[in-house]
């Protein structure tokens, strides 16, 4: 079941408050020797005041909602008193009217950027995961097939058949029985080294697992992720969100949206998403949106001019005269390329990467990476294969064959055909940066803890751009073997 909670400062210092509140009642009832619903007035009368001493330190700290925030920080441009000043206003006004004066009613849109919330999306397809994170500000998390067994989540069936299940639980019922092959298989191809901890060791053997049958998940399996925003920013991303070609997302975009005007009723008005910029017609706005994001929101695979291998095709827009620059020239290992020299010029990049290694690609906000639509048109990426012992690797083989056919079978929309296509399928990865990003994006994702298939792509790209900018510092790990016991140490535990 999809869950959509926001939760900023307002929300969790009335979740510590309760729990303090809760912690001192059970401890009066415990020493006074009450059940809670027998306490007398004398203790309620205890718990009340503590109940106002946490908020009122809360007040003394200034934790203010979004809306709060939006409005002092908005203050400045009007006035020039200091900043305890406007807070006493903010209290007196109230954001509310504030809000639903300036920011949605005359369209200051930069206060709602003053503003910021976290959203957590729970129970949603990879597919729809990938569309709200399909925006150059996204910041967020998402769960990681990487390092989390997803043998038990739900598969988002839209077509509501058993023809669409039998395919899910096909791809399923591989992922759970190949993993202990897999895991054999792993242990004797990459065997512990002398001096290295076995605990990191077993946790990096479990990673290297995932990573292989990740492949195999359909991109409909359900996933959890967080999405945090300012006010502005989900306004202007659910804009699109939910005019989604995918009926589902775009009826998800539409709940995140009821629950930000549920969160935040003045930035989120109920015309919040038809209103134009320079007095255009809302009605026009409306039909242009839903135009392009039918007609050109996915590359479209058909039109792919490329050849269906795993070549990668760079194209450079660059001031040559400038590459020679000491900032490129003479940079050390582990220092950033300044931000300024993008205007040095912009690198494309086209090539065919499997959905699961797009989806850890599609992470870098600098640039622009267009969303593929799944499909089985450029095959299964073979490293998946490679990975694995020849039996095993034959029945994989055998059934990816009948798993296309049975997703051709589906005679349903292709946009709705992906909740079916597993994540080892590759897509048309199309990637434009500017200089300073493309290198940063290389040096990062070449190294040995990134899955395979991303630094096989990585790889090519350096190959290229050593070629053509020879002048230009770049540091990569090219070592073609990828296994490293690091990924056992990239772990979330208590010390």
């Amino acid at each position: 079941m999809t869950r959509i909670t926001i939760i900023d400062n307002i929300n969790a210092i009335e979740a510590i408050c309760a729990e303090a509140v809760g912690a001192i009642a059970a401890d009066i009832s415990d020493r006074r020797g009450f059940q809670w619903d027998d306490l007398d007035w004398e203790i309620r009368n205890e718990i009340k005041s503590a109940w106002n001493k946490i908020v009122e330190t809360a007040a003394r700290r200034h934790l203010l909602s979004p809306e709060d925030l939006a409005m002092l920080q908005a203050l400045y441009s009007r006035s020039p008193k200091m900043v305890e000043e406007h807070l006493a206003k903010v209290r007196e006004v109230g954001a509310g009217n504030f809000m639903g004066s300036y920011y949605v009613g005359f369209g200051h849109a930069s206060i709602g950027d003053c503003g910021a919330t976290t959203i957590f999306i729970e129970g949603v397809t990879m597919l729809a995961a990938k569309a709200i994170q399909d925006w150059p500000l996204y910041s967020g998390q998402e769960a990681s097939t990487r390092y989390m067994d997803f043998s038990n989540v739900p598969f988002e069936n839209p077509l509501g058949t058993a023809e669409g299940e039998a395919i899910q639980e096909r791809w399923r019922a591989f992922y759970l029985n190949a993993r202990e092959r897999v895991r054999e298989h792993i242990l004797q191809k990459y065997p512990r080294n002398e001096g290295e901890d076995e605990k990191t060791y077993e946790r990096a053997v479990t990673a290297r697992c995932f990573d292989v049958l990740r492949a195999f998940l359909p991109a409909g399996a359900h996933t959890n992720l967080s999405w945090t925003t300012n006010l502005r920013q989900a306004n202007d991303k659910l804009r699109w969100l939910s005019r989604h070609p995918d009926p589902s997302i775009a009826k998800l975009g539409q709940w995140i949206l009821d629950a930000s005007r549920s969160a935040y009723p003045n930035s989120f008005g109920a015309d919040s998403l038809k209103t134009s910029r320079e007095g255009g017609r809302a009605e026009a706005v409306e039909e242009y949106t839903r135009r392009v994001m039918k007609d050109d929101y996915f590359v479209d695979p058909s039109k792919w001019p490329f050849s269906a291998d795993d070549r990668v095709w760079v194209a450079a827009r660059v001031d040559d005269s400038a590459t020679f620059c000491s900032a490129l020239t003479d940079r050390p290992r582990g220092a950033e390329i300044p931000p300024w020299l993008s205007e040095i010029g912009i690198l494309h990049t086209h090539s065919l990467l499997d959905f699961g290694s797009y989806r850890d690609l599609q992470r870098h906000r600098s640039g622009t990476i267009r969303m593929p639509l799944l499909t089985t048109n450029f095959g299964f990426h073979p490293w998946y294969l490679e990975e694995m012992p020849a039996d095993l690797r034959h029945e994989a083989e055998a059934l990816i064959a009948e798993q296309r056919e049975a997703i051709g079978f589906l005679y349903c929309a292709p946009v709705v055909a992906q909740n079916y296509v597993a994540m080892g399928f590759r897509v048309p990865c199309q990637v434009t940066q500017a200089l300073p990003g493309f290198v940063y994006r290389m040096e990062l994702r070449s190294s040995k803890t990134v899955h395979p298939t991303l630094r096989q792509m990585i790889h090519r790209e350096a190959a290229w751009f050593r070629v053509r900018f020879p002048h230009i510092a770049l540091y990569i790990d090219a070592d073609p073997d990828s296994w490293t016991v690091r990924r056992g140490k990239q772990t979330i535990e208590a010390r």
